[in-house]
């Protein structure tokens, strides 16, 4: 078992103005607590003047039981005191991801593969789908499977029903090769983080048939880029990106390969950081521990 996965370890993001005895601070309590830090992390956006941003892993005993006394000595010993945002989970408790599906079943079925092997520590209530094709597939896995069609005339209605199956009940979306575009409606309305992946040639090749488009020009690398999704279309804060190099010699069918290959692992270690809280929004870029 990973250690962060073990009973009673948690994690604290923190983040707020640069100053000095930040650090101090937070392994002060932490110790008050009786806790003993197992990893630490931090990064500062600059010298002076900068964002401070932190990842401590600490191991405390009984912190189930004593998480809301956690949060209340760090709200008032750290959070008032350096206008501090944090967050604390526990490690334990794997985050609840909803999948998002179409047609294509590369990312999706690796994360399901994945996840029934214990790589990635979350757990997946559902998989969603404007199409049925995957339905099999995905109850092979024993999770639940939901087919809503979208009709673009009816864009809203569908997206009423992923609401109401969501319910307040996951803490992630994952859109594993989703092709529908989401409204700005309903990222208002989901109120969790989504993450989307898709090829790392946009913006020069938008639109359908993307690697015959690449073979056209002559690329020499196929890469995927794996983002939160935000109102504006695949320019959210980027998580994670990786290429491979192609050549003159590979067919549209081979660069397809190729891309569905890094599309993959990008995504699962998008979506495993994610859920480990290693990744910090900072605007529109990201700080990954």
């Amino acid at each position: 078992m990973n250690t962060e996965q073990r009973p009673d370890i948690a994690r604290l993001i923190i983040s707020c103005p640069d100053q000095h005895g930040i650090v101090a601070a937070v392994s002060e309590l932490i110790a008050e607590l009786d806790g003993n830090i197992i990893s630490l992390d931090q990064y500062s956006t600059g010298v002076e003047g900068g964002q401070f941003f932190q990842r401590t892993v600490f191991h405390l005993p009984g912190l189930h039981q004593r998480r809301q006394e956690v949060e209340q000595r760090i709200q008032s010993h750290l959070a008032q005191r350096f206008s501090m945002e944090f967050r604390l989970s526990e490690a334990a408790q794997p985050k609840r991801v909803a999948i998002f599906a179409s047609r294509t079943d590369h990312c999706l079925l690796d994360l399901l593969w994945r996840h029934r092997r214990g790589d990635l520590p979350m757990q997946i209530p559902l998989v969603i789908s404007n199409h049925a094709d995957l339905e099999e597939d995905v109850r092979r896995f024993g999770i639940d499977f939901h087919h809503i069609p979208v009709d673009r005339s009816k864009k809203s209605a569908a997206e009423k029903q992923h609401l109401d199956l969501l319910a307040d009940s996951v803490d992630l979306i994952v859109l594993a090769r989703y092709m529908q575009i989401l409204s700005p409606q309903f990222l208002e309305r989901v109120g969790v983080p989504i993450i989307n992946i898709h090829h790392s040639f946009l913006p020069a090749f938008i639109g359908a048939g993307p690697y015959q488009k690449a073979k056209d020009r002559g690329v020499k690398l196929i890469g995927a880029t794996a983002h939160y999704v935000t109102e504006d279309l695949d320019e959210g804060p980027i998580i994670e990106q990786d290429v491979i190099r192609v050549s003159h010699a590979d067919d549209v069918a081979q660069l397809t390969r190729f891309g569905a290959d890094v599309e993959r692992a990008v995504l699962s270690r998008a979506v495993k950081w994610h859920c480990e809280d290693r990744v910090l929004r900072h605007g529109n870029t990201t700080i990954v521990f």
